[in-house]
């Protein structure tokens, strides 16, 4: 069922529920709407009532300028609010960054589950002006550059990937991302674990891949730390990913867990 919520600044947030159970929010990361984790969703409607919604600025979602991280929070906010009863949120990549700053926030939740938060240690770091030049490229129509910058800055990807990535298919996806790229790269800030997550008083898992560079694994554990009671888990997969059949098992676990 699609609908739509009205956040505090009057924008239009489009969201789908499927499935029936306990309700799970699903929060996409960067380059992602709202139909970009379905083989996650499909595994989870088997046991819960899964909305995802489009992120401001994605799918059928409006975009009220000027962009202001506090008004991702208030879109989640209103998801949230539109169900009416305790909701579980799952967080992925960046969108786990911003249901982090949601719960820290005062955002209601049940429970909340993070896959793989990108935030960076001391010597992974983003280049210093990241968000700034990827909201210039994106004021200046280069939406290919913001992409290739976001793939070699942000996720950390070679040149000689992004110039394999710009010949399939996938980088005209990619490319019809770019404005909200500037969107994610405000969530992450300086890409460090923000203050103010030991506020977070809602039970929270952080799950990580295997197959993941070592300074996305050094993330979860970073701000497993940071959270009071937090637990961490480590699943087989590839980097930033984990097949949905072995990912939905543990987070089901977690859901479940009475503690």
């Amino acid at each position: 069922m699609i609908d739509t919520v009205t956040s505090e600044d009057g924008t239009p947030i489009a969201l789908e529920r499927r499935g029936a159970g306990p309700p799970v929010v699903v929060v996409a990361g960067a380059a992602n709407d709202r139909h970009g984790d379905e083989p996650l969703v499909a595994e989870l409607t088997a046991e819960y009532s899964v909305v995802t919604y489009d992120r401001r600025g994605r799918g059928d979602s409006g975009n009220n300028e000027p962009y202001a991280v506090e008004r991702e929070i208030e879109d989640l906010a209103a998801v949230v609010a539109s169900l009416g009863e305790p909701v579980i949120v799952h967080g992925i990549s960046s969108g786990g960054a911003l249901a982090f700053l949601a719960a820290a926030a005062g955002v209601p939740m049940a429970r909340l589950s993070v896959f793989e938060p990108p935030y960076r240690g001391e010597a992974e770091e983003v280049p210093e002006g990241y968000a700034d030049e990827m909201r210039d490229l994106v004021a200046a129509d280069r939406w290919d550059d913001a992409v290739a910058l976001f793939m070699t800055s942000a996720v950390g990807s070679p040149a000689e990937a992004v110039a394999e990535a710009k010949a399939t298919p996938m980088w005209a996806e990619l490319r019809s991302f770019a404005p909200t790229l500037v969107h994610d790269a405000r969530v992450m800030g300086d890409s460090k674990v923000p203050g103010g997550l030991e506020s977070i008083t809602a039970p929270v898992l952080v799950v990580n891949s295997n197959g993941s560079t070592d300074w996305l694994k050094a993330a979860a554990l970073a701000v497993t730390k940071a959270i009071p009671g937090a637990r961490q888990v480590e699943l087989d997969g590839e980097f930033h990913s984990v097949p949905s059949e072995r990912l939905v098992p543990e987070l089901s676990a977690f859901y479940r867990d009475p503690r």
